[in-house]
């Protein structure tokens, strides 16, 4: 008995298919990015949900965080927030701004229970959204294991690495790399299911001040720490 043979317009409505020439559809709705020219090149139109998104930052403190808030606003209002070892005490009035602290959910790990930790919480498909700090020296088999956590899931799941991981391989099927501009941040995607996107972009992210420039307001002004500045934003 011969199976009838699949359309190939049918096919091309799977998630995990797409023309070279087109930035894939996405099984689940995305989430907005807060950026127009970013949304433009990111397949479905914002940041996916059920998949990896690796940032490859080249240093911390550049904007990062404000880049990822305008989505985690438009989370759920009930969906728990997670920060995975984070690099830097996560400033509590800065993230208030954004949403309730009731919502936010730190975890302190360290080598190799970083990324169990993730696993499981995303495993748990009960988060809005994740953002996890991984070593340097992730490995390959690690990033499966996180990759296969999140699909199906309806959480962004942000992957924060090293710039040098840019040159292995990686399940995510979205990385990109930032960097600080005199202007915000430039934001160059690396890896997205779709044709390659040979521009860099560069988004009005507003970045933490410097120690250097809050020491000029004056004598008066309770300073934190430049780990904790990092993460203010």
């Amino acid at each position: 008995m011969s199976l009838a043979p699949i359309p190939l317009e049918n096919l091309l409505l799977r998630p995990d298919l797409w023309r070279g020439d087109r930035l894939a559809s996405l099984g689940t709705e995305p989430v907005a990015s807060g950026f127009e020219n970013l949304d433009a090149e990111l397949p479905g139109g914002g940041w996916p949900r059920g998949g990896l998104i690796e940032l490859m930052a080249g240093r911390q403190g550049i904007g990062e965080i404000s880049l990822l808030l305008p989505a985690l606003r438009r989370l759920e209002d009930s969906a728990p927030i997670a920060l995975v070892a984070p690099p830097a005490m996560a400033h509590a009035p800065a993230w208030a701004a954004a949403f309730p602290l009731s919502r936010l959910l730190v975890v302190e790990a360290e080598g190799d229970d970083i990324a169990w930790s993730t696993e499981l919480l995303l495993a748990s498909g009960a988060l809005g959204a994740l953002l996890a700090w991984l070593p340097a020296k992730s490995s390959n088999k690690s990033l499966r294991r996180l990759q296969l956590a999140a699909e199906g899931r309806l959480s962004l799941a942000f992957m924060f690495r090293p710039p040098g991981s840019a040159g292995q391989a990686s399940p995510a099927p979205l990385r990109l790399q930032l960097a600080g501009a005199r202007q915000g941040l430039r934001v160059d995607v690396f890896k997205r299911r779709g044709p390659p996107c040979n521009h860099s972009l560069l988004l009005p992210v507003e970045r933490p001040v410097s120690w250097q420039r809050r020491a000029t307001a004056g004598p008066s002004v309770t300073l934190p720490s430049t780990r904790t500045l990092e993460l203010v934003r």
